[in-house]
């Protein structure tokens, strides 16, 4: 795109900023010979609790009657969990937890999503310092083997199993959890194998154990197991403790600062068992004394409109959804202009992470804004990791690229280290990890010789002059190859682009050439937008029928032409695709339960597709660019 271009697009408004107080921008940059690059805030991070239940006494005692978090009941009313009320919870919970001889070797597992059971169980272990370990709901029902969710239990040797619906859950419960584990439900509780109500749980008298084991928890009491997938697929236990976790805490809130002056209130979708949401918000609102009202709606469709609803209700100081949420309700703004009132009455910050913000969303949006309240609104973001806590770089201005991270908060040392042609990203502060839960391998590699967690990340300066513009992310190491010419091949600006030009019919891509001529790619097409080239077909059609239909394969070859005429060479020319019909596999590691695309494991598993996409007399399912034989 050309910087003319990009100027033209993102032209400002006339409209201001809503005032919202944020941290600093400045930095301390070290440039050394071998081009490596150190970079930090001049800013010290500041005192910190010992452990976040500190912020659990202190909003108790400031706040009892405090909305921490809410949920709709079976009636559609919120129902309300207090300040007071999770403290005297956390503490019965503890109890129960002591008794049951609970550790960091058999911690609490946590099958089901975010709701209020969850929240207590998690306060509960975290104050008598028993590690939880909330598990990504897909593992127990959408996976058809169980495996990623069997792994996981080998790993962890949990004591005790929590799933909120003992009738939702009874198919993982009965095949993956180890026989004789205690299973605690909060509703329909199994016959066989038995389960224990929840409401036991918050029946147990606190004793004087759970003060001294209170008294216990430091820095380094384990909090938590999150699990990554990482390249392999198969997931990994990140630990978090308790510095890990304080301390982010306090680098959000020296970003974000307007949560000391106005504790915040979201409406949070997101799942607890990724580290955005589980860490991040439910951390910042537990920190800062805040409201979370949990949102049961996801940003797809026939699931946004649950969003819709509780947006129409609730007025947030601070909003996260992915790009694709964003967009997803941006016909409901348009359309309703009550919704919009209270969306922005209150709203200080949009937040968006997981991929990058189209223009024309972030245009629209304020746009949208400026029309209901004459202002518009910050449109902010940053990078981490599950080993990071997870914010360690963030960008609290406007930028005219969605792809700026921003810079290092305080706290946290950013090294970027020459690789191949780009700047790798290293961290290193006390929010990082001190490594992965009995897999001492996993650690030993995931760190450089000078304790730098390695992102896997690649990043580069919007300006080399001026680096308080802050760093693009410039894709991930790890997927990046060479083409048989010994050209590089950034896969992850490749992928964007392509997704971008071929929108609305790509769900998703995956970008193939180690070490051949040219570039070709697996494409995961958009069934229902493929559906509507070819109108006639019959509606119940199976998508391998609509795939091969002549103008299915006219609009792709006509769009992959048209994006090879933008190429700049080799490096971003993509020459051949198929249209997979099969969606990828969460039990083969080809997806992630976030729902991203895990590159090595598709080109593995699917070694015969590429090997069909570079055969000397393609298939007629391969769609090559004019000019290819």
């Amino acid at each position: 795109m050309s910087q003319a271009f990009k100027e033209q697009r993102f032209k400002p408004a006339a409209a201001p900023y809503r005032p919202v107080r944020l941290g600093p921008r400045d930095y301390v940059i070290d440039r050394r010979p071998d081009g490596t690059i150190y970079m930090r805030s001049p800013h010290p991070l500041g005192p910190y609790p010992v452990k976040m239940t500190e912020r659990l006494h202190y909003w108790a005692e400031k706040a009892p009657d405090r909305t921490f978090m809410a949920q709709r009941d079976e009636r559609g009313e919120w129902r309300r969990l207090t300040y007071g009320e999770a403290l005297t919870a956390a503490r019965s919970i503890g109890e129960y937890l002591l008794r049951h001889e609970l550790s960091p070797e058999h911690p609490v597992a946590i099958l089901s999503g975010n709701d209020i059971e969850h929240a207590l169980l998690a306060l509960g272990a975290m104050y008598v310092g028993v590690p939880f370990v909330p598990i990504s709901p897909a593992y127990s029902l959408i996976s058809g083997d169980f495996g990623k969710l069997k792994h996981i239990f080998n790993l962890l040797t949990p004591g005790l199993v929590f799933a909120a619906d003992g009738r939702l859950f009874h198919r993982a419960i009965e095949t993956a959890v180890p026989a004789g584990l205690e299973v605690i439900v909060a509703r329909n509780p199994l016959a066989q194998p038995a389960t224990k109500l929840f409401s036991e749980l918050t029946a147990t008298k606190p004793t004087a154990a759970v003060d001294a084991a209170q008294d216990k928890v430091g820095p380094d009491t384990v909090v938590k197991f999150l699990f990554t997938s990482g390249s392999t697929g198969m997931p990994k236990g990140v630990i978090n403790t308790q510095r890990m976790w304080c301390s982010n805490q306090k680098m959000i809130l020296s970003q974000l600062a307007y949560f000391e002056d106005e504790p915040p209130v979201i409406l949070d979708w997101s799942p607890w068992h990724h580290t955005a949401s589980g860490n991040h918000n439910f951390g910042f609102i537990l920190y800062n004394g805040g409201t979370c009202y949990i949102d049961e709606g996801k940003p797809l469709p026939g699931a946004i409109e649950t969003t819709v609803r509780n947006l129409r209700e609730i007025a947030c100081t601070w909003y996260f959804t992915v790009p694709k949420g964003y967009e997803a309700l941006l016909p409901f703004f348009r359309s309703d202009a009550e919704l919009r009132k209270t969306f922005f009455s209150k709203l200080k910050v949009l937040w968006f992470a997981g991929a990058a913000l189209a223009q024309s969303i972030f245009d629209e949006m304020q746009d949208l804004a400026e029309q209901t309240i004459g202002e518009r609104v910050m449109f902010l973001t940053g990078l981490g990791a599950t080993e990071t806590s997870p914010m360690a770089i963030a960008r609290m201005w406007m930028s005219k690229d969605s792809t700026n991270m921003g810079l290092p908060v305080p706290g946290v040392e950013l090294k970027l280290v020459p690789n191949e042609g780009k700047l790798e990203a290293r961290v290193k502060g006390p929010n990082i990890t001190p490594g992965y839960w009995r897999q001492p391998e996993l650690t030993a590699k995931a760190f450089d010789e000078e304790g730098f967690y390695k992102l896997g990340d690649a990043l580069k300066f919007e300006d080399p002059n001026d680096p308080g513009l802050g760093l693009l992310f410039d894709g991930r190491v790890a997927e990046d190859f060479k083409l048989s010419t010994g050209t590089w091949v950034s896969v992850g600006p490749l992928r964007a682009g392509f997704l971008a030009h071929f929108e609305p019919y790509v769900r998703d891509v995956v970008i193939a050439g180690g070490d051949r001529e040219e570039i070709a790619v697996l494409v995961f097409p958009a069934i229902d937008a493929c559906r509507r080239l070819a109108p006639d077909l019959a509606a119940d059609a199976p998508p391998e029928t609509l795939l091969a239909d002549p103008r299915v394969i006219a609009e792709f070859r006509s769009r992959l032409n048209s994006f090879a005429k933008k190429s700049t060479g080799s490096s971003n020319r993509v020459c051949r695709a198929i249209l997979l019909a099969e969606l990828p596999s969460l039990d083969a590691g080809e997806m992630t339960d976030k729902g991203s695309i895990n590159q090595r494991a598709v080109l593995s598993r699917r070694a015969a597709l590429v090997e069909e996409l570079y055969a000397k007399e393609p298939s007629a399912r391969v769609i090559r660019i004019d000019g290819k034989s």
